[in-house]
């Protein structure tokens, strides 16, 4: 509704919010981490590392002792936004635009800004960088944060602030929550929404000498089920992130008691899925990119004193998709979507110790692949059998003790792949948005390089484009125009020395060019990397100077924008980073 009539959007939010100010609805703030397996706490068991505050959690709230995501991270993130299987959101990977979440979804953020509540975002999105996908078109009014589905650098990076480049603040994590709290501080007198996404312990594995000073050198005393596989140097800089984590989240549960308003809020923390690396995880097999236990479970707690039972855990299979119907439900809004939720409301679970709960069966899919978790059992993605309740490791295959549950569960498996494989084709061929808002960001992770030019790193989410060196090479992007107009193009880029004077076009499949000289050499040097604690790394990471390519004309509808050389004077043209497309004033 927002997207066509945004006076009357506004009008309801505003009505929504003397509601849900009359009401006394509660607050709530979602923790989110990247790449942080269950195994990554104290409370969890592991003696390696201490996490007490999100410890708290647990013990003044529920644990859901059996709670799953996806194998990778869009996924989960669309799957907790939306209720749905990711599949149907438009989401079909991590990158290249694959982590899109189509515009005609309803978020929980939607729902909850439409109810009156204050909304914002602090941290990794991944669903979508260019508008109608960017997160304040999904229902948040406030983002600060990156789009993409990884960041390359740590400390004080170039970072999103509600569309506007803006540099970031120290170390991502402490800057991301520090905006958090500023928003919950400002919003204290009115309910709101506070989603913070952290982006670690996902690589690079970025620590300061705080956090890592306690961990290197140390052998960890617990250790990964083959602990030929742990990479004990990655172990160590995760687990010294995992307790950055932990103060920043100890940051704003204080926030929430200095306010008053702990026993007003519902604090929520999960994980995207599992652990970025062979470490200790309870035994259980596998890692993040695997559709076994540990590669989808997650940690799971839910804190509302007085409102959900300290202390308890439950054991029903439960998982993201049940996120938006139950922290609505428990936030008594009520909403219609015109698209069904494969999730449920768990306030039954939450509340009732003795509440009777319908076996399911929770589907994960992942490259063609697809895994069933019941109360009791897994099938895995071989179509191996194995009882989870008595072997969470998966280390005895009991599929031939129960060959009728077999044979169900693989007809359940083979009918839900057909479901979610069309689903997946349905979406694979989409343009990047252009002239949706007043601004877009073409990035290199989203463009098509030929010729001789490369990537600078291997994973396109946080790479640039370089080895930019005949005339025949160029750069595209597959895009679909909102609206024929006048469009102010800036390329952003570095020169080396010796390569001035280099011609630029940009170009449309549909006959419009625009062009510029590049005049002005700059070639900073790569983001110091000596708090990275890995023997090597592939991040690459450097700032990048605008240049205007004039006025390009655009004709609405898809066509691909060709970014080329017309003169090379050096022996190379130029690196780019990203294209800004701005819609003309008349």
């Amino acid at each position: 509704m927002k997207k066509i009539f945004p006076a009357l959007y506004l009008f309801c939010s505003f009505f929504g919010w003397l509601i849900g100010s009359w009401a006394g609805q509660p607050n709530v703030v979602v923790f989110l981490t990247d790449d942080q397996g269950w195994g990554d706490l104290s409370i969890s068991g592991n003696k390696n590392l201490e996490t007490p505050n999100i410890d708290s959690l647990a013990r003044e709230g529920t644990t859901l002792d059996n709670f799953y995501v996806c194998a990778v991270c869009a996924p989960t993130r669309a799957e907790f936004l939306t209720g749905r299987y990711y599949p149907r959101t438009g989401v079909s990977g991590v990158s290249r635009g694959q982590g899109r979440l189509n515009p005609d979804e309803t978020t929980i953020a939607e729902v909850f800004q439409a109810n009156g509540y204050a909304t914002g975002a602090f941290g990794k999105w991944h669903n979508g960088t260019q508008p109608p996908y960017h997160p304040n078109y999904r229902g948040f009014d406030e983002f600060y944060g990156f789009t993409s589905g990884h960041w390359g650098h740590y400390f004080s990076p170039p970072l999103d602030h509600n569309g506007k480049k803006v540099r970031g603040n120290g170390y991502v994590v402490d800057d991301f929550t520090d905006r958090a709290i500023e928003f919950i501080e400002m919003n204290r007198e009115r309910p709101f929404f506070c989603y913070l996404p952290y982006n670690t312990p996902h690589s690079p594995m970025m620590i300061s000498d705080e956090y890592y000073g306690k961990f290197a050198g140390e052998d960890p005393e617990m250790r990964y089920r083959d602990p030929k596989q742990e990479d004990v140097m990655m172990t160590r800089a995760a687990l010294a992130m995992c307790e950055n984590i932990d103060w920043n989240v100890g940051r704003v549960l204080k926030t929430l008691d200095e306010l008053g308003l702990k026993d007003d809020t519902i604090v929520v923390y999960f994980s995207d899925n599992g652990p970025n690396s062979y470490r200790w995880n309870g035994g259980m097999k596998g890692r993040k990119g695997t559709i076994d236990e540990g590669g989808l479970r997650s940690p799971f707690f839910i804190r509302w004193p007085g409102r959900i039972p300290a202390g308890r855990s439950t054991r029903e299979v439960t998982g993201a998709i049940d996120l938006l119907p139950t922290l609505t439900g428990l936030a008594g809004i009520r909403f219609q979507t015109p698209k069904s939720l494969d999730g449920r409301n768990l306030q039954a679970l939450l509340k009732d110790k003795d509440a009777v709960w319908k076996p399911r069966s929770l589907f994960s899919v992942h490259r063609k692949k697809v895994s069933v978790r019941t109360q009791r059992f897994r099938l895995d993605g071989a179509g191996k059998l194995f009882d989870i309740e008595a072997d969470r490791g998966q280390r005895n295959d009991v599929a031939k003790e129960h060959p009728k549950l077999v044979a169900d569960l693989r007809r359940q498996a083979e009918e839900h792949n057909k479901i979610m494989q069309k689903e997946f084709w349905r979406y694979e061929d989409r343009p990047f948005t252009v002239g949706y808002g007043p601004s877009t960001t073409l990035p290199a992770r989203d463009g098509v390089e030929h010729g001789s030019i490369r990537r600078s790193a291997k994973a396109p989410n946080n790479s640039f484009f370089t080895h930019w060196t005949q005339l025949d090479d160029s750069i595209t992007w597959d895009v679909d125009v909102v609206a024929t107009g006048n469009y102010d193009v800036t390329v952003f880029y570095t020169c080396a020395e010796g390569n001035q004077g280099a011609g630029i076009e940009l170009s449309t499949a549909k006959g419009g060019r625009t062009q510029a000289k590049v005049t002005e050499v700059f070639d900073p040097p790569l983001y110091d990397k000596t708090l990275e604690r890995m023997a090597e790394s592939h991040y690459f990471v450097k700032d990048f100077k605008p240049l205007s390519l004039g006025t390009l004309s655009l004709t609405k509808g898809r066509t691909i924008l060709r970014l080329a050389a017309t003169d090379i004077p050096g022996k190379g043209v130029i690196d780019v980073h990203s294209l800004e497309l701005h819609r003309a004033v008349d």
